[in-house]
């Protein structure tokens, strides 16, 4: 099994979904990168694009359509501006020409070389999509591609397409595996045995510098959902909540940038209510962000994006343990508890509900706050089990298919969850633990196998029918 980086976790990415829009972006991107390699682009005279099963029944709410045709037309969606989105693909879709590669010009209608196929499933994975390449001597180049969760894709000839098989100095594909090699390095902190394994892929400070980078775009993130009000696309109407609670818990503070207002959060009145109120302003700025094609951290999904920014800013804002050493821990053990979901169950909801989304943050944010309030090995792997325990059989029916309705508020649950579980945690013996940590893993993955593909992220099941079905 190979190793996996808390950064492929915890990274940056943009709304809506990670799954839905990132997946099929690093699909057409990787397929770029594949015809290059086989031929070139100048050869290519038309591609055509089909997505299947939930990405073709949810793909208009999750811009999966959207998300292909940037991708082929050579965005990166990690530095394209995101308010720029509609304009590109309003262009693409009017001159009928996509830019392949960013390199030549071709014939593109929408609806053509661009289809949503509702009616046919790929065996593999339900999030499928084909692409298709003709080249100017008549030939093609045919490729398959599966968003299986977070962003991260797959084919049917390798697991994974996007990077080389790592092999990590201490492998931790179970939590009983990071218990053995703590109890074996005389480790009291997961984090210490985590930035070893990180060395991997990068030298400890080239971590510590990427830990503090997710910090600040964190931070960035919210203070911008903080600031916006109106209405969210999509077509549900749903009104930004983040901007007006921020408002009212301030009152009339004012402030000029993020730093200004974060002294103001810090500073803020400190009862129970107030900061129950900034874990949910906090979440609710990340989540109505995502919703409208906003750079976010992806934390294991889009659709959970919420809940670790919201349990880290209550760490910085409200508690003791607020140093730059607090912030990388924090990330390295929430990262590495995500990487255990993702080789043992799953983090997409159209595989597992949005258990594996909301369900999986929640435990990885309980780990990383139960890591800095000075939890010990067991009780930081206890948090994460408690915090999963009880997400379990957690459905994902989001009404049009959008992140929106229940995911938005899902957010704030997952995260009020999580340092719920990690007070009970730290008050708790793990010695006397009814259920391991990769016990609770294995019956998520049997619940998201035995739950019905109606609830696994179609619109066919649960809220997404039932507000569009007229009382008798």
């Amino acid at each position: 099994m190979e190793s996996i980086s808390v950064f492929e976790i915890i990274k940056v990415g943009i709304g809506p979904s990670s799954s839905h829009t990132m997946g099929p972006w690093n699909a057409a991107s990787a397929f770029i990168r594949i015809i290059k390699r086989e031929r070139s682009i100048e050869e290519v005279k038309e591609v055509f694009l089909e997505f299947f099963g939930s990405l073709a029944k949810t793909g208009i709410g999750h811009g999966t359509d959207i998300a292909g045709m940037l991708g082929l037309n050579g965005e990166d969606f990690k530095i394209i501006d995101t308010t720029k989105i509609d304009e590109k693909i309003e262009k693409i879709k009017k001159d009928q020409i996509i830019n392949l590669g960013g390199e030549k010009e071709i014939p593109f209608v929408y609806g053509h070389h661009l289809v949503l196929n509702m009616k046919k499933s790929l065996d593999f994975h339900p999030n499928g999509m084909i692409f298709r390449a003709v080249f100017e001597d008549g030939t093609e180049l045919v490729q398959d591609f599966y968003s299986v969760g977070g962003g991260f894709i797959a084919s049917q000839e390798k697991n994974s397409i996007q990077k080389q098989c790592v092999r990590t100095l201490y492998p931790c594909h179970k939590s009983s595996d990071i218990v053995k090699y703590c109890e074996k390095l005389g480790f009291s902190r997961i984090s210490d045995l985590i930035l070893i394994n990180e060395e991997s892929w990068r030298p400890q400070e080239e971590t510590r510098q990427e830990a503090l980078y997710i910090w600040n775009q964190i931070k960035e993130c919210i203070y911008k959902g903080v600031n916006k009000e109106g209405i969210l696309p999509g077509g549900l109407n749903v009104s930004r909540r983040a901007a007006g609670l921020n408002r009212k818990l301030l009152g009339d503070k004012i402030y000029k940038n993020k730093d200004e207002w974060f002294k103001l959060v810090v500073d803020a009145e400190e009862n129970f209510t107030n900061i129950n109120k900034w874990i949910a302003c906090f979440a609710l700025a990340v989540n109505e962000e995502n919703a409208s094609f906003g750079r976010i951290i992806t934390a294991p999904t889009n659709g959970a994006s919420g809940v670790i920014p919201a349990v880290l800013m209550y760490s910085q804002a409200f508690t003791a343990f607020k140093s730059e050493e607090d912030i990388v821990r924090f990330l390295l053990v929430a990262g590495e508890i995500g990487t255990l979901f993702k080789k043992n169950a799953t983090i997409s909801a159209a595989m597992g509900g949005c258990q594996a989304e909301i369900g999986v943050s929640s435990a990885m944010a309980a780990a990383g706050l139960t890591e800095i309030l000075g939890g010990s090995v067991g009780q930081v792997l206890m948090a994460a089990e408690i915090a999963m325990e009880h997400h379990l059989g957690l459905t994902c029916d989001p009404i049009k298919g959008l992140v929106q309705i229940p995911c938005i508020e899902r957010n704030t649950m997952g995260a009020m969850k999580a340092i719920t579980a990690a007070n009970i945690a730290l008050e708790s013996d793990p010695a006397k633990a009814k259920v391991t940590l990769d016990e609770v893993i294995q019956t998520m993955w049997e619940t998201a196998q035995s739950m019905s593909d109606r609830f696994k992220e179609t619109s066919e099941g649960g809220l997404a029918i039932a507000v569009n079905v007229p009382e008798c």
